[in-house]
Protein backbone atom coordinates (compact mmCIF):
# COMPACT_ATOMS: atom_id res chain seq x y z
CA UNK A 1 0.00 0.00 0.00
CA UNK A 2 2.80 2.41 0.83
CA UNK A 3 4.85 1.90 -2.31
CA UNK A 4 2.05 1.97 -4.90
CA UNK A 5 0.56 5.29 -5.98
CA UNK A 6 1.85 6.88 -2.80
CA UNK A 7 1.33 10.42 -1.64
CA UNK A 8 1.66 12.05 1.76
CA UNK A 9 -2.01 11.88 2.73
CA UNK A 10 -2.40 8.15 2.17
CA UNK A 11 1.03 7.30 3.56
CA UNK A 12 0.43 9.33 6.73
CA UNK A 13 -2.87 7.57 7.36
CA UNK A 14 -1.33 4.15 6.76
CA UNK A 15 1.66 4.91 9.01
CA UNK A 16 -0.39 6.18 11.95
CA UNK A 17 -3.53 4.05 11.72
CA UNK A 18 -2.23 0.74 10.35
CA UNK A 19 1.53 0.39 10.74
CA UNK A 20 1.67 1.89 14.24
CA UNK A 21 -0.98 -0.47 15.68
CA UNK A 22 0.59 -3.42 13.82
CA UNK A 23 3.92 -2.81 15.55
CA UNK A 24 2.16 -2.54 18.92
CA UNK A 25 0.75 -6.03 18.33
CA UNK A 26 3.96 -7.42 16.79
CA UNK A 27 6.92 -5.55 18.32
CA UNK A 28 9.28 -8.29 17.25
CA UNK A 29 8.81 -7.15 13.66
CA UNK A 30 10.00 -3.58 14.31
CA UNK A 31 13.73 -3.94 13.75
CA UNK A 32 13.36 -6.06 10.63
CA UNK A 33 10.96 -3.75 8.85
CA UNK A 34 12.27 -0.40 10.02
CA UNK A 35 15.83 -1.18 8.99
CA UNK A 36 14.67 -2.54 5.63
CA UNK A 37 12.49 0.53 5.00
CA UNK A 38 15.17 2.99 6.08
CA UNK A 39 17.67 1.36 3.70
CA UNK A 40 15.18 1.16 0.83
CA UNK A 41 15.66 4.70 -0.47
CA UNK A 42 11.87 4.94 -0.80
CA UNK A 43 10.80 8.22 0.80
CA UNK A 44 7.32 6.90 1.62
CA UNK A 45 8.63 3.85 3.49
CA UNK A 46 11.11 6.11 5.26
CA UNK A 47 8.30 8.52 6.16
CA UNK A 48 6.40 5.59 7.70
CA UNK A 49 9.41 4.88 9.90
CA UNK A 50 9.15 8.42 11.24
CA UNK A 51 5.39 8.60 11.64
CA UNK A 52 4.28 5.20 12.93
CA UNK A 53 4.75 6.47 16.53
CA UNK A 54 3.20 9.90 15.88
CA UNK A 55 0.28 9.65 18.32
CA UNK A 56 1.94 7.42 20.93
CA UNK A 57 2.62 10.27 23.43
CA UNK A 58 4.24 8.75 26.55
CA UNK A 59 4.72 5.44 24.74
CA UNK A 60 7.11 6.81 22.11
CA UNK A 61 10.36 4.90 22.00
CA UNK A 62 12.71 7.90 21.99
CA UNK A 63 15.78 5.76 21.41
CA UNK A 64 14.23 4.31 18.26
CA UNK A 65 12.87 7.71 17.15
CA UNK A 66 16.28 9.30 17.58
CA UNK A 67 17.93 6.48 15.63
CA UNK A 68 15.46 6.82 12.76
CA UNK A 69 15.87 10.58 12.55
CA UNK A 70 19.65 10.29 12.63
CA UNK A 71 19.55 7.78 9.77
CA UNK A 72 17.58 10.27 7.70
CA UNK A 73 19.54 13.41 8.54
CA UNK A 74 20.90 15.12 5.46
CA UNK A 75 17.95 14.13 3.30
CA UNK A 76 16.99 16.72 0.72
CA UNK A 77 13.47 15.31 0.49
CA UNK A 78 10.81 17.78 1.61
CA UNK A 79 8.47 15.00 2.81
CA UNK A 80 11.19 13.45 4.98
CA UNK A 81 12.28 16.73 6.55
CA UNK A 82 8.67 17.78 7.12
CA UNK A 83 7.94 14.42 8.83
CA UNK A 84 11.00 14.76 11.08
CA UNK A 85 9.73 18.15 12.22
CA UNK A 86 6.17 16.94 12.56
CA UNK A 87 6.95 13.93 14.75
CA UNK A 88 9.21 16.06 16.95
CA UNK A 89 6.57 18.81 17.20
CA UNK A 90 3.92 16.27 18.14
CA UNK A 91 6.19 14.75 20.78
CA UNK A 92 6.98 18.22 22.14
CA UNK A 93 3.41 18.26 23.47
CA UNK A 94 4.37 15.36 25.74
CA UNK A 95 8.09 15.86 26.36
CA UNK A 96 9.29 19.32 25.29
CA UNK A 97 12.61 18.97 27.12
CA UNK A 98 13.56 15.86 25.14
CA UNK A 99 12.68 17.57 21.87
CA UNK A 100 14.63 20.74 22.75
CA UNK A 101 17.68 18.67 23.67
CA UNK A 102 17.42 16.54 20.53
CA UNK A 103 17.12 19.59 18.27
CA UNK A 104 20.02 21.32 20.04
CA UNK A 105 22.27 18.29 19.61
CA UNK A 106 21.54 17.38 15.98
CA UNK A 107 22.06 19.12 12.67
CA UNK A 108 18.47 19.18 11.41
CA UNK A 109 17.29 20.69 8.14
CA UNK A 110 15.84 24.17 8.65
CA UNK A 111 12.36 22.89 7.85
CA UNK A 112 12.66 20.09 10.42
CA UNK A 113 13.99 22.43 13.09
CA UNK A 114 11.30 25.05 12.46
CA UNK A 115 8.51 22.47 12.60
CA UNK A 116 9.93 20.74 15.67
CA UNK A 117 10.10 23.94 17.70
CA UNK A 118 6.95 25.60 16.41
CA UNK A 119 4.82 24.94 19.51
CA UNK A 120 7.62 25.91 21.88
CA UNK A 121 8.51 29.19 20.15
CA UNK A 122 5.25 30.84 21.10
Amino acid sequence: MVTHKSWWDTVDYIAVKLIGPYFVLYPGQLDTYLEKWLASGNIWLQRCCLLYQLKRKDDIDTFRLGHIIQRLLGSKEFFINKAIGWVLREYSRTNPEWVKAFVANHELANLSRREALRLMDR
